[in-house]
């Protein structure tokens, strides 16, 4: 198991790139959070096994299209308990 941060720039903001995520997450049982922030970025956090978050990534830095995907920075950062995180959501 594995879990990463991301901070998403490029036109993905207005254009649906939370509910794409969340069902691009879906597609690979990953479990985490996605949102928008001030700055006009997306924040998302991403934990499952190392290979579908791997796959989950991949496809969320493609945009699709509606969203540009111009920066994609990943952090490792700790896992969360499954207890606490049973699915991916979107925030506000």
């Amino acid at each position: 198991m594995i879990r990463k941060h991301v901070v998403v720039r490029g036109r993905v903001q207005g254009v649906g790139f939370r509910y794409v995520t969340a069902s691009i997450a879906a597609k690979y049982k990953v479990t985490g959070w996605v949102r928008n922030c001030f700055d006009g970025s997306v924040e998302l956090e991403a934990q499952g096994a190392e290979h579908r978050v791997e796959m989950f990534l991949q496809e969320v830095s493609a945009g699709n299209r509606f969203a540009r995907v111009d920066s994609f920075e990943v952090t490792d950062i700790p896992l969360v308990s499954a207890v606490k995180e049973k699915h991916f959501r979107v925030t506000y």
